[in-house]
């Protein structure tokens, strides 16, 4: 019998398939192409754990899901986006992304850099519209927070420190702040979304900041620990590529054990720092611990 949260994941899962085909519908043009690949990526599947995490933080607040589904959605993008770019034979060389071929095997180089470019733009424009929230003040911080989030200081930060960085910069606490960077900021930010959407307290934004910063932290780790130990076809994508690299992750550095370990004690801690909203939060709760039991 599916629990509450498998429901809840399955049915933002579809919420999201319906939102994000409507924000990019066929197009018969010259630039059919472009959004072929657009719509290529986001709807290829996921587990749409981002989109849920603003929707559940957002409820939180009692924000009408008109509102907090636009901004799960431009997430979506973000992060469909990011995967784009990251899969390209400049970064990290893929030709899987969920069993599926990536962006630039399916289609070609310049135009997966071109959906990842419009996907980015896509977000901004959902996010600015006022639909997704009568109050200027709310959009304006909601796009500088995303912005911040997947920039310099955040995804494109950390992933230019995974490319760049050499094994001998690489401790616990650089790469703890690469992963910071790279995977948490924008999981960070869907939390983060909610509170600005729903007009939080200081200490209520305050722990729901501290929830995702562990959440994100926890989350890379069970991808270290599921690129060493998972195959190709649990994860749908190659595996075994950051070992065989010789590339510093968690798992390198701590070992499976510890790794496991440390990952379980960020879970402990991240669901912790809800305690301040009682059992409404209980969904929130529950993705914590699906971020380390997962199996993709």
């Amino acid at each position: 019998m599916e629990d509450d949260f498998s429901k809840a994941l399955r049915q933002t899962a579809e919420l999201m398939d319906r939102e994000l085909r409507e924000f990019l519908p066929l197009n018969e043009g010259l630039e059919r192409q472009l959004y072929e690949a657009m719509r290529y990526s986001v709807l290829s599947g996921g587990k749409r754990l981002r989109a849920l995490l603003v929707i559940q933080a957002a409820d939180l607040f009692s924000v009408p899901r008109l509102h907090s589904t636009r901004v799960a959605s431009a997430i979506e993008m973000v992060h469909s986006y990011s995967l784009i770019h990251d899969d390209l034979p400049c970064m990290d060389d893929d030709d899987l992304r969920r069993g599926l071929p990536t962006v630039h095997r399916k289609f070609d180089e310049a135009t997966a850099v071109l959906a990842g470019d419009a996907l980015q733009s896509l977000a901004f424009e959902i996010i600015a519209n006022a639909k997704t929230h009568s109050s200027a003040e709310v959009r304006i911080k909601l796009a500088g927070s995303l912005a911040q989030a997947i920039g310099a200081r955040g995804m494109v930060g950390g992933q230019t420190m995974d490319m760049y960085a050499g094994d001998d910069d690489i401790d616990i606490v650089t790469i703890t702040r690469l992963q910071q960077m790279k995977t948490g900021a924008l999981i960070t930010f869907a939390c983060e979304a909610g509170a600005i959407l729903g007009h939080a307290s200081p200490p209520q934004q305050q722990a729901l900041k501290a929830y995702a910063h562990d959440l994100g932290l926890a989350f890379q780790i069970a991808d270290d620990i599921l690129d060493a130990e998972g195959s190709p076809e649990e994860m749908g994508k190659a595996t075994g590529k950051d070992a065989a690299a010789g590339k510093a992750t968690f798992v390198s550095l701590m070992g499976l054990e510890e790794a496991r370990i440390h990952a379980a004690m960020l879970v402990d801690q991240a669901i912790k720092h809800l305690e301040i909203f009682g059992p409404k939060a209980d969904l929130l709760r529950h993705a914590a611990r699906f971020a380390i039991e997962r199996r993709n």
